[in-house]
C-alpha cells in the first residue's frame, strides 16, 4: 500500500543530496534493458525540465545535486499530470516539492521502461 505525503526530512534531504550524474546511469541502464534509447530518456527529461543538449549533457556529466538540477530546471506546466504511486508514494500527495519533483523524474524513467508510449509519457495525449 502506498504511503500518503508524508516523507521523512531524513527522506527529504538524502534527495536533495543525491547527485544526479550518479543516478543518471541507473535510469539509463534501466531503460535500455528494457529497449528503450538514451535518446529517449534524454527526451523524457528534457520534457520534464527544459534540460537540452549541451546543458542537460552538462548535468550528465556534472556534480550538481538534485536539489541544485530542479534549482535550475523549468518544470513543465503538465508536470502535476503525473500521478501514481513511486517508491512506495503517492506522487500525487507527497507535501515535499523537490521530493515530488525527483518522484515526477523517477515515474518518467518507470514508465518509459515499462514501454509505456511516449505520447501518454509526455501526457500529450
Amino acid at each position: 500500500m502506498a504511503t500518503k505525503g508524508k516523507t521523512t526530512k531524513e527522506h527529504d534531504e538524502k534527495i536533495a543530496k543525491m547527485v544526479f550524474s550518479s543516478v543518471y546511469p541507473l535510469y539509463l541502464n534501466k531503460v535500455v534493458k528494457k529497449g528503450r534509447s538514451e535518446k529517449e530518456l534524454q527526451e523524457v527529461i528534457t520534457w520534464l525540465t527544459g534540460f537540452e543538449g549541451t546543458v542537460l549533457r552538462d548535468l550528465i556529466e556534472g556534480e550538481d545535486t538534485f536539489k541544485e538540477f530542479f534549482d535550475k530546471a523549468n518544470l513543465n506546466p503538465d508536470a502535476s499530470l503525473i500521478k501514481g504511486v513511486i517508491c512506495g508514494y503517492r506522487i500525487e500527495d507527497i507535501e515535499t516539492p523537490l521530493t515530488k519533483k525527483c518522484r515526477y523524474l523517477d515515474k518518467l524513467v518507470d514508465e518509459l521502461a515499462k514501454g509505456r508510449k511516449k505520447e501518454k509519457i509526455l501526457r500529450t495525449s
